[in-house]
């Protein structure tokens, strides 16, 4: 009589998208609007509301938190895919899952530094990412190869995107390279003019969501109760990034207000929320995605980063998650 009574409720229980585990679940993250969808999740509750109990653990970059991945310390990780290859081809076992964020990378150049175009850098000084990151690969290997220029051109010094920012203000460099929100920042701080912006010219998948082929095994339910929630945070950041914003703001700056260079006091929230806006936030990764993510592993070849010239993306992408949710 009660196993009846029950029946019902059992029914509904298993048929919810929550997944309760005591364990946590790990998920490492680099401070970046590419990795916004991680951040509201976190704080919206979303990752609470499919049963998990989520730890997010913080890296400077993309290079460290694959490290992460690779040691057993985190279960997935929203950052570049280049990092998953360069792993992989030293042999790690290692997954792409979902997409995260298709590449928004804006050049700027100061006012006074007679930049006009791309090909204009040349002798120029130039802040940009970590040497080997993916933006610093798309850097050498798209932007500068298409305006016809090589590394050697120009300095180019690898920074945190808020030096960049303050040395762009400063006058220390001429131009940067950088992602949202510090190109918004940079914009209201400094008198810089927007250039290029590589998502506008050549689209790509930035951020992808990366775990090891262990952890999809073991915890393939938990991988695709996060997948779920990170879906449902870039619906957010999508369709209304204000709201959006007021869960994030204070990842990126600190108090209330931003001061500009000469608009005054700027609400912090409302820069977030712009900077959301250039972004194209995607859970799922698309044919043409995957067709970059093998043209990337030609140029990453080409730049001596991978030593296979035939490397084998198909055999890191695991996107059941996306085929059982019809994406």
């Amino acid at each position: 009589m009660i196993r009846r009574l029950l029946a019902p409720l059992l029914a509904v229980l298993l048929a919810s998208p929550a997944f309760a585990e005591d364990e946590p679940f790990r998920v490492g993250y680099v401070r970046v609007m590419d990795d916004a969808q991680v951040m509201v999740a976190h704080e919206a509750g979303l990752y609470a509301k499919y049963g998990l109990d989520a730890e997010l653990i913080e890296f400077s970059s993309g290079t460290d938190l694959i490290k992460g991945i690779v040691g057993g310390q985190l279960d997935i990780g929203v950052l570049g895919f280049s990092n998953a290859f360069t792993w992989a081809s030293r042999g790690a076992d290692l997954k792409i899952v979902g997409g995260a964020q298709r590449g928004y990378h804006a050049l700027l150049a100061h006012d006074d530094a007679g930049i006009d175009e791309v090909a204009d850098l040349a002798g120029k000084s130039l802040a940009s990412q970590k040497q080997g990151s993916t933006a610093d690969i798309v850097l050498k290997g798209v932007t500068l190869a298409g305006a016809g220029l090589s590394a050697d051109d120009l300095n180019i010094m690898g920074v945190a995107p808020s030096v960049a920012v303050q040395s762009l203000a400063g006058g220390r460099v001429d131009a940067a390279f950088l992602f949202e929100p510090y190109a918004s920042i940079a914009k209201l701080q400094a008198p810089v003019t927007e250039i290029y912006e590589i998502g506008e010219v050549w689209p790509f998948p930035c951020m992808v969501v990366i775990t090891s082929e262990q952890t999809l095994e073991e915890r393939r339910d938990v991988l695709w109760a996060a997948l779920d929630a990170q879906r449902e945070a870039i619906a957010m950041l999508e369709n209304d990034p204000q709201q959006a914003a007021g869960y994030i703001t204070s990842y990126f700056i600190q108090g209330d207000v931003v001061e500009t260079r000469n608009q005054g006091e700027v609400d912090s929230e409302a820069v977030i929320a712009e900077a959301i806006t250039t972004n194209d936030f995607s859970a799922e990764l698309s044919d043409d995605d995957i067709a970059r993510m093998k043209e990337l592993a030609g140029i990453m070849h080409e730049q001596g980063i991978l030593a296979q010239a035939d490397f084998d993306v198909d055999a890191l992408l695991d996107l059941s998650w996306q085929e059982e949710r019809e994406l």
